[in-house]
């Protein structure tokens, strides 16, 4: 079981690109990066709309370069941006920027599928990645691992979930003797909710997440269990195990963010506070561990945890990780890219709660599989898998189902 390359430490110094620097995990990010101005060289800044926000990044941190995916904002960000900082625009900028040979890490923060073509950029150049995007192994799989091994660059995951498993398999040999890797899951805003209670959520409801701030999609994906279908899947490639030696079970404090069960029936477990920036600062500074901005644990306010098995019949989005996981090829490309649609509709208005795990099990199932895809064929799932989605209509009838 592998979960990363096998290359020796960077320099103490690792100069960063940050692509999704506005985000929740990029803002987190900068922030671990000014408390470690002697570990994290901050060269690079990407965003997509929050011009505001990113030039301020900017002025804060002074990169080399900044990088806008919107071309539109040009103009607005050129305005904005401290003099001496290079503006990066268009379609391949993010390409072109995280293969400069000045950078020793890529952090590929970006939501969604769209953050796949820059993370396979900057592995096509060997740099490491810290990748907060699950997505690029749930629509990539082997193929991205597969690169990663061939120009030896390292795959440091920042979900907190992988990172504790990650964490938690570092001594020598340790993935040669897992029995199972337990994901965790807060329950999102409505554990312990039948799926009959659940069919009138609002959008109000389900962004109101009760332990992470994040940003919408995340946290409705968090409210359908969906974030943790996804996360079996990255967890399937990142660690090379099968969907059989995986689990979930829900854990409404937020503070054992993983389990690794052992063959001789041992369970380790890591826990910290529900603070992203550990994860980040981890990843950043693999292998050392140094003092750093993130929450401590207070042992002497902490009165229990709680652990339950999911109720999959309310959230059946969590099934539909396993199948995918175990199927490989393309299925991961049509759910990712159904329930970005699927997400995108219901906070537009357009689709019930309950109908998005429906729309997404539509259109994988309906979707032709490919269980040896090259990128071309990931990317025309992908977009012919979000044209589906669109079409998609609900009705009573289905969802009674």
């Amino acid at each position: 079981m592998t979960a990363s390359g096998h290359r020796s430490a960077s320099p103490p110094c690792r100069r960063i690109a940050i692509l999704g620097a506005t985000g929740t995990i990029g803002v987190n990010c900068l922030d671990v990066a000014s408390h470690l101005p002697d570990r994290v060289k901050v060269v690079g800044l990407s965003g997509h709309a929050n011009i505001d926000r990113l030039a301020a990044q900017a002025r804060q941190f002074m990169p080399e370069w900044v990088a806008l995916s919107d071309p539109s904002k040009v103009d607005e960000a050129r305005a904005k941006m401290p003099l001496g900082i290079r503006l990066l625009a268009g379609h391949d900028s993010l390409a072109r920027a995280v293969a400069e040979p000045g950078i020793d890490m890529v952090v590929c923060a970006i939501v969604g599928a769209a953050g796949l073509e820059s993370a396979w950029a900057a592995l096509e150049a060997g740099k490491d990645i810290a990748l907060a995007n699950k997505e690029t192994l749930v629509v990539g799989g082997p193929l991205v691992t597969g690169l990663a091994r061939r120009r030896n660059a390292r795959l440091l995951p920042v979900d907190s979930e992988h990172s504790a498993l990650f964490q938690l398999l570092q001594e020598p040999g340790a993935a040669q003797r897992v029995e199972r890797l337990v994901l965790t899951g807060s329950g999102g805003p409505f554990r312990g909710r039948t799926a009959s209670q659940l069919a009138g959520v609002t959008i109000e409801q389900a962004l109101d997440h009760p332990t992470w701030k994040m940003g919408p999609k995340i946290t409705i994906d968090s409210a359908t269990l969906m974030n943790k279908a996804l996360e079996v899947i990255e967890a399937r490639w990142l660690f090379d195990i099968g969907p059989g030696r995986l689990d979930v079970i829900i854990h409404p404090e937020s503070v054992v963010h993983s389990f690794v069960e052992f063959v001789d029936g041992s369970v380790v477990a890591q826990a910290s506070p529900p603070d992203m920036r550990l994860p980040i600062q981890y990843a950043l500074t693999y292998p050392d561990r140094v003092p750093g901005p993130s929450r401590r644990m207070r042992w002497d306010e902490l009165r229990a945890w709680h652990f339950e098995r999911p109720d999959r019949a309310a959230f059946p989005a969590l099934d539909l990780g396993f199948k995918v996981a175990g199927m490989g090829g393309t299925a991961g490309a049509a759910l990712n890219a159904a329930n970005e649609v699927a997400v995108a509709r219901f906070l537009a208005g357009s689709l019930p709660f309950m109908a998005i795990p429906r729309l997404v099990q539509d259109i994988l199932e309906g979707h032709e599989h490919d269980g040896a895809p090259d990128l071309g064929t990931l990317k025309r799932v992908d977009r012919l898998a979000r044209q589906e989605a669109e079409k998609w209509r609900h009705t009573t009838a289905a969802m009674a189902e």
